[in-house]
């Protein structure tokens, strides 16, 4: 988080020097970025998919933890070590809100740092705003679509594959 702030200020300051003698008709900086990113569903995204799709597959794997079976993924058993007992559910629902959580912060660094970047290019090509905002757009929503299947696309499967078994336990 430190490097992408360190970041974030070097290429501000960096790109910044240029168009320091005209004068802005935009507000604030901070501002523009706190809006802009709290608005922007694509900030959301990828931990919502990442939330739901991994709550999908701890719910459904639940009916063959009573059965005895274990957990083949390490991060939801009680040694840490992959096919062992796994974690009660309720603390397994904690990991996956922290998860979820986690995925969160980078998508805030992420679309803060993009927002800065499109606000440094707006100043310095005043000419070019609505080309800029919608590379912008284009760049955020294919990272988190990008990012939501990477999170997602494997509990998914699972959570399908324990469905159709399930039906044996029944």
């Amino acid at each position: 988080m430190n490097l992408s702030l360190a970041l974030i200020f070097s290429l501000t300051m960096l790109l910044a020097s240029s168009v320091a003698a005209q004068e802005s008709t935009q507000g604030s900086m901070l501002p523009y970025v706190v809006k802009t990113v709290f608005l922007d569903p694509t900030t959301y995204v990828p931990a919502i998919v990442r939330y739901e799709a991994t709550r999908l597959d701890w719910q459904s794997s639940q009916i063959f933890f009573q059965n005895g079976w274990s957990e083949h993924n390490s991060r939801y058993t009680t040694s840490g070590l992959a096919d062992d007992a796994p974690i009660g559910y309720a603390a397994g629902n904690n990991r996956i809100l922290r998860d979820a959580l986690t995925s969160l912060q980078f998508s805030i660094v992420h679309n803060v740092s993009e927002r800065v970047l499109e606000r440094v290019l707006k100043q310095r090509y005043p000419n070019h705003p609505k080309i800029l905002t919608a590379v912008g757009w284009i760049e955020r929503s294919v990272v988190a679509s990008i990012w939501s299947y990477r999170l997602s696309a494997n509990h998914l499967r699972q959570w399908r594959t324990n469905e159709r078994l399930a039906v044996q336990f029944n």
